[in-house]
Formats: structure tokens, C-alpha cells, sequence
């Protein structure tokens, strides 16, 4: 996985950096198809926004989140992006091929 980190607005320091790799090592975990993560990290004022971009073989996964605080906002970032790549991971597998198994009863 390459990953990619970019602040508007924020100095991208290397403590920052290792948190949002460790954070999203939890995604990689989910899926072995994720091939590139390019993340934004913004602060508008008091937002503190995190975005993300997830390269997956077939499929983009793109997730967003503002809070308070970056690392808040990290969290609920990588909170997001494992219940869309968890649902993508569920879309690939051919559930048409059981039920047409359970139908003949062979399964």
C-alpha cells in the first residue's frame, strides 16, 4: 500500500503521519486489494477536516470527515473508510453461485 498524505493548511508532521498509517492498517487488514491511499488533511478555521481517497483493484472508496480536533477527525475517517471497504469486500463475493447451489441441493 503507498500512502500518500497532504495538508492544506497544516503542516503534515511525522507523529501525524504514523498515526494515519496506523490507523489505516486496520483497512489493509479487511482487504488485500487496497493498492494506493491518498489522504488530505485541511483545518478551516476551528474544522479540522481528513479526507480520503482508496485505491482498490476495481473500485475508488473515497470518505470524508470534520471534527474539533485532526486526530478526532482521523479516527472517524479511518471509521468510515472500514465500513466502505468492508461493504465493497462483501459486493465481490458471488452470492448468486450459493443460492443457485442451495436451490439444487447440493449445497
Amino acid at each position: 500500500m503507498q500512502l500518500n498524505v497532504t495538508g492544506h493548511h497544516v503542516d503534515v508532521t511525522t507523529s501525524l503521519k504514523g498515526y494515519i498509517e496506523r490507523k489505516l492498517d486496520r483497512i489493509v487488514r479487511h482487504s488485500d486489494h487496497v493498492m494506493d491511499v491518498h489522504c488530505i488533511l485541511t483545518v478551516e478555521k476551528l474544522r479540522h477536516k481528513a479526507e480520503a481517497k482508496v485505491l482498490l483493484t476495481g473500485a475508488t472508496v473515497y470518505a470524508d470527515a470534520t471534527e474539533n480536533d485532526m486526530y478526532a477527525a482521523i479516527d472517524a475517517l479511518a471509521d468510515k473508510l472500514d465500513r466502505r471497504v468492508k461493504k465493497h469486500k462483501e459486493k465481490l463475493g458471488d452470492h448468486h453461485a450459493l443460492e443457485a447451489q442451495k436451490q439444487n441441493g447440493t449445497a
